[in-house]
Parts: C-alpha cells; structure tokens; sequence
C-alpha cells in the first residue's frame, strides 16, 4: 500500500488510494481530513456523500467531540476515551450512526508545519471486544498511515513541509528501514548489533534531521521523500 501512496500525484489519487486502504483493511470507514494555517481544507474519505454535506451544513465541527478531544491531544485516542456526555453529542453521534457511521473510532492527531492540522480516522461498526482485537492488531499500521498520508498530502499540495535537513547517516537509515518493519526497539537493537540506548541515540538524531514530531512521523517523511525503501 505505501508503495501505491508513493505513486499518488493528485489528491483524488490520494483518495482512490484511502478507499483502496479501507478495503484491504477490512473496515467501516477511513477518514483523513487536513486544515492548514489559512482555513483551507481537504479531505479524502470513505463517508457517505449525504452525511459529509450534512456535517458541513449543520457545522458540526463545532460540537464533534472526535474534532474537538483530537485537537487537544497529540496521542491516539479511541473515541470511547472522548467525552460523549453533553445531549448535543450524543444526538450527534445518534445522527452519524444513522447515516452509515460505526459506533466504534480510533483518530490520530497530526500536527503539521506551519499551523497545519490533520486528523486520520478509522471508523468500525463492532462490539468492544472485536474493536479492541481490530486495534490491538493494526494500531502500528494506522499510525504510520496516518503521517505518511499527511505528508503526500502535503507534498501533492505544494505547501510547506518539514522535509530533511540534513541527510540521514546509514545507521539512521538502517534504524528507520527497521522501524518502518514493523520491528520492536529490542530487535532492531539486536539486528544491529547495539544497545538499546545507541539506538535511541539514532532514533532521535534522525527525528531531529527530518524535524519530526515523532518517530512515526520521522519513518513517514523518511518514506515520503525516499530516504529509506521499505
């Protein structure tokens, strides 16, 4: 899948390739929305037509807790850690079950240069027990998704990105290309023949050259611009 994002030059193959992603991995609905710094949007999502219009009608970015839990954060958060209390909520969420929604959602949170803000959504009709396997399962995936979704986006649009500074060193590359496995710290730490604390001494030397927020973030852009191929 990374490799068709890869590929992707206009924003509605980017969208082809998020309804291709919610195929393959077997879900509900996936939604990555993006506001930069001026108010611009844009959005490639799975949702019905009918709701999308609705949300944007009604304006309920105002009272979405999803929009308004995210925005505070910078972890993922399952919607169910989100306070769904208020009456408004609640009717909202009633709204959006009734237009075709899951009851279940897991948002990453992006926060990208120059004020850009940007979220990455999975969304599943399911009980606790089946969700809480489904994100066990691909927790690592989405993340990585959601950074590497953010910065094609970025890149398509022609805005400012926090691409590399500097070039990374072989080792950096190695750890990334590792990371970008699926790899645990312990057993890049092994692969590489080093301890565990020189490996974070190349995690976060490579983040800090490619200005990532993270070191998902840091695979992402790492990918993107072609620094590592996984």
């Amino acid at each position: 899948m990374q490799q068709l994002l890869s590929q992707a030059t206009t924003l509605d193959e980017v969208q082809t390739f998020v309804t291709g992603l919610r195929d393959a991995y077997d879900i509900e609905h996936l939604v990555y929305h993006s506001v930069n710094s001026t108010g611009e949007q844009y959005a490639a999502l799975t949702y019905r037509a009918n709701w999308v219009d609705r949300y944007i009608e009604q304006d309920y970015a105002r009272i979405d807790p999803v929009v308004h839990g995210c925005y505070q954060r910078f972890q993922p958060i399952d919607w169910k850690e989100l306070d769904w209390t208020p009456k408004s909520s609640r009717n909202f969420l009633g709204e959006a079950i009734d237009a075709g929604l899951g009851n279940q959602g897991f948002s990453v949170p992006i926060r990208g240069p120059s004020g850009q803000f940007a979220l990455f959504s999975a969304n599943q009709r399911c009980n606790d027990d089946e969700w809480k396997t489904y994100t066990q399962e691909h927790v690592g995936d989405l993340i990585l998704i959601a950074h590497y979704l953010n910065e094609k986006a970025l890149d398509i649009e022609g805005g400012p990105t926090r691409g590399p500074a500097r070039a990374l060193s072989p080792r950096e590359k190695d750890t990334l290309t590792l990371l970008a496995l699926g790899n645990n710290r312990a057993a890049i730490a092994e692969e590489l023949k080093i301890s565990e604390s020189t490996l974070r001494v190349y995690i976060e030397s490579a983040r800090f050259k490619l200005g990532a927020a993270n070191t998902t973030h840091a695979v992402a852009i790492a990918l993107t611009h072609g620094l590592i191929v996984v």
